[in-house]
């Protein structure tokens, strides 16, 4: 359920990048506001700053300028290291890609996140079941993800995701490699556990039908804010 706490606050961040002689604006003067429980969709042609975005927010980089407060912490007055544990504890990310650890099995690519995070054994494993059964892979736990369809896989990223119970939810093209059926049973799933847990989830798409899922979309051109929507 979306509130009216802020939980993410952007403002004036501008990143750019050289590339060669010439440099290469990817964020220009953008301001944005997230809100606690909500769902929302980031789009823009590829280029636009969508990924750049996601990438400053979580403080993987840093912007040329601007502030960024997350539940009313400056993360760009922190050092690389605190940026790091900061994001470690309270952010999440689902990736179009997996990224699931080929030689680890469904739980204890779960497990590595709990661990990194320092929670005990007994709770992390009370955790890896929960969040196996919510995702409808209980029964994969001790399966090694080679053997997993593109869903399953995407299911077990979620569940990784989640584990830590994160405040923030970042999804880059998280059904970009999913046929339209599983996308959408997916992405229903990711929604509905975000919001079970009142976080704040940022998904960068090109589809439609995610962005229709969404509370509200922010579209992107050429780094700038063009329009902010709100459904319902």
């Amino acid at each position: 359920m979306v509130n009216s706490n802020v939980q993410i606050r952007l403002s004036h961040l501008s990143r750019s990048f050289q590339e060669g002689a010439q440099q290469h604006v990817v964020l220009q003067d953008l301001s944005a506001n997230f809100y606690e429980g909500e769902t929302v969709a980031l789009r823009g042609r590829s280029g636009s700053g969508k990924s750049t975005l996601l990438n400053v927010i979580s403080g993987i980089d840093a912007p040329d300028s601007g502030r960024i407060e997350i539940a009313g912490l400056d993360i760009t007055a922190m050092s690389e290291r605190d940026r790091t544990l900061f994001r470690r504890l309270h952010i999440g990310f689902v990736y179009q890609a997996f990224n699931l650890v080929p030689t680890l099995t469904v739980a204890d690519n779960i497990r590595l996140v709990l661990q990194l995070n320092k929670v005990e054994d007994a709770e992390g494993s009370r955790r890896i079941r929960e969040l196996l059964t919510a995702v409808g892979l209980a029964d994969r736990r001790h399966s090694y993800p080679d053997v997993l369809s593109g869903g399953e896989q995407q299911r077990v990223a979620i569940a990784r995701a989640l584990a830590h119970r994160p405040r923030i939810v970042l999804a880059d093209e998280p059904t970009g490699n999913l046929d339209d059926d599983t996308a959408d049973d997916v992405l229903s799933l990711l929604g509905d556990l975000v919001r079970q847990e009142g976080g704040t989830m940022i998904v960068a798409t090109h589809s439609a039908k995610v962005a229709a899922r969404s509370d509200r979309v922010l579209e992107l051109q050429n780094g700038q804010l063009i329009a902010d929507s709100r459904h319902g």
